[in-house]
């Protein structure tokens, strides 16, 4: 008798624990800034079902992305890490991957959620953007790929979103080109032009070799030119089925609906299962977009179109959970991975970035709008709905808290620098677990964050500032985005120090005549930082140029599609399913 009740009593317990674990949906925008949803105060966008998530679920009033680009912030979502442990934090200045056949991303020893999931029975899928990196050696060993970190199913872009991908939109290599094409050529110009009037004034003898090298030269650069402007569109910009090219180059044609539909899908396949969706949407990164349903429809132009866009397809997936009596046992998450783009401004003098609220600065700085970013779970019935908590909390948080709750072991090998939600989210604890958070500006220590035990203080401390261009205003307009070295840099020493609880704007640095504990603060700060830095081992650089820069040999191509890299799977198998 004791061996049947035994097994009855293994196979009860095996069946409640896969009924507790919930569903989880993480749904993450592109450069949302804080001040962009209804629930975060804004009156003029309409984000209906974002802000129903908040109503119905847990408002994050300080949560923060731990980078405030892209890449590095993706990596340290998906794995629970600051960036710099994985080598996925740039030491030169461009901070994100800008090519799909760049050899570095999110190394292959490096754990996400979504591998501990797999590992637990879940199904995954990564629907929409990844941008932590493609292959290694070959174009076929796909070793950064999403299949290879934990995803049973992928379907989106490998790269980013970018203006160069939308014809008409313009170019995030402008600076780039003023440098390496526009400066260049003008210099070989000039001195063309010089050398033939001192030819012809008999002033100096120059052989006809000079001439022809020069004219070369700038034929060289202006044919590299052409080259890039031409080929960088299909080359980048496509859509992936798992290993597959399905659209060379991308058509942003029903793109949110094509994402939203995948999703929808994936859901319907795995209604008797445990799932785990990352909803990775291109909305609101440039080149902005929308269907013919969203166009000219908000009060904020083009940019208002694709924030509404993407608030609807939040709710069709809200609906769809309802549809299938899914919603009681799902957690959704919604983000962003860092901060508005402020100098999102188009041609016509059009604002393409969003709103940071009352924060200064915003993506690829560490002020408060670079890294203060939207944070809402729900999860019906666990929950309480219409809470706010205004504690500092991190999106490296994700990966422990998913990971728990699918009853999946955190790695016991390596630093995880994220905490469990749970108890904050559940009201077993009123404080967060992070007592010190540390801001990196690409692999730079930019500021420290000390939330003392026993204190409402937040103190911010920064090592160094971006030079804001022009003077005064909130960003680094002549730059596109501001850079963490240089001569684009200010060092501060001391450290610039604010107490975020009292100055959320970041105006008014408290000074030893006005914080009688300025020195007593800044040393508990920097033995943070002296402990902290001790964990960070070398690691292989993964934007080393090696890594960074274009390499033909792990460049994607549409099969039989010769040099032109151009194809349409998608409209074609739309036209054989009618």
């Amino acid at each position: 008798m004791k061996i049947p009740f035994l097994l009855l009593f293994f196979l009860w317990e095996a069946e409640s624990h896969a009924a507790s674990r919930p569903n989880i949906i993480l749904v993450m925008a592109d450069d949302l800034g804080i001040g962009d949803p209804g629930c975060y105060g804004n009156k003029t966008l309409r984000t209906p079902n974002i802000d129903r998530l908040a109503s119905e679920g847990v408002k994050l009033t300080q949560h923060l992305a731990a980078s405030p680009l892209c890449t590095p912030s993706r990596a340290a979502f998906m794995t629970g890490r600051y960036p710099v442990r994985s080598g996925m934090a740039s030491h030169s200045l461009p901070g994100v991957f800008l090519f799909t056949a760049s050899s570095g991303g999110l190394p292959t020893n490096e754990i996400t959620f979504a591998t501990l999931l797999k590992d637990q029975g879940y199904s995954t899928a990564l629907i929409g953007k990844w941008h932590l990196g493609m292959s290694c050696h070959s174009k076929i060993d796909f070793c950064h790929h999403p299949l290879h970190h934990g995803f049973n199913y992928f379907y989106g872009i490998s790269l980013t979103n970018l203006r160069d991908c939308k014809p008409g939109e313009g170019s995030v290599f402008t600076w780039g080109f003023r440098k390496l094409v526009f400066i260049p050529l003008q210099i070989i110009g000039v001195a063309l032009l010089t050398l033939a009037a001192l030819s012809c004034l008999g002033l100096l003898r120059v052989p006809l070799g000079v001439f022809f090298s020069l004219l070369f030269l700038a034929a060289l650069i202006l044919t590299l030119f052409l080259g890039f402007l031409h080929y960088f569109r299909p080359l980048n910009c496509f859509m992936m089925r798992n290993y597959e090219i399905t659209q060379q180059p991308m058509s942003y044609d029903n793109l949110t609906q094509r994402l939203t539909a995948e999703a929808a899908q994936f859901i319907q396949r795995n209604t008797e299962t445990p799932f785990l969706l990352v909803l990775s949407y291109l909305h609101v990164h440039t080149a902005l977009f929308s269907s013919k349903e969203f166009a000219s429809k908000s009060k904020h132009g083009v940019y208002g179109d694709a924030v509404e866009e993407m608030d609807w397809s939040v709710g069709q997936i809200l609906n769809l959970l309802d549809e299938l009596k899914l919603a009681n046992n799902t957690l959704i998450y919604f983000t962003s991975d860092q901060g508005a783009h402020v100098e999102e401004v188009s041609s016509k003098g059009e604002i393409h970035g969003g709103s940071n609220g009352i924060y200064k600065g915003g993506k690829a700085n560490n002020w408060e709008g670079g890294i203060r970013i939207p944070g809402i779970l729900r999860w019906p019935r666990v929950i309480q709905a219409g809470q706010k908590i205004d504690e500092p909390t991190s999106n490296m948080d994700i990966f422990p808290t998913v990971a728990k709750l699918a009853g999946a072991p955190v790695p016991e090998d390596r630093i995880i620098d994220g905490h469990d939600l749970m108890p904050l989210l559940e009201g077993k604890t009123q404080r967060s677990d992070h007592e010190f958070l540390f801001h990196y500006c690409n692999a730079y220590l930019n500021a420290v964050r000390w939330h003392p035990q026993n204190s409402t203080s937040i103190w911010k401390a920064f090592l160094f500032t971006p030079n804001f261009d022009p003077v005064g205003s909130n960003g680094c307009f002549s730059t596109h985005v501001c850079f963490c070295s240089g001569n684009y840099v200010t060092h501060h020493d001391p450290p610039l120090l604010f107490d975020i609880s009292k100055d959320p704007r970041e105006r008014n640095p408290v000074t030893p005549a006005t914080e009688p504990r300025f020195h007593e603060i800044l040393k508990v700060m920097q033995e943070a930082v002296d402990r902290h830095t001790k964990t960070l081992p070398e690691v292989p650089n993964q934007f080393s140029w090696d890594n960074f820069l274009w390499k033909p040999w792990l460049q994607l191509c549409c099969p039989s599609s010769g040099l032109s890299c151009q194809c349409d799977r998608e409209k074609q198998d739309k036209r054989l399913s009618y």
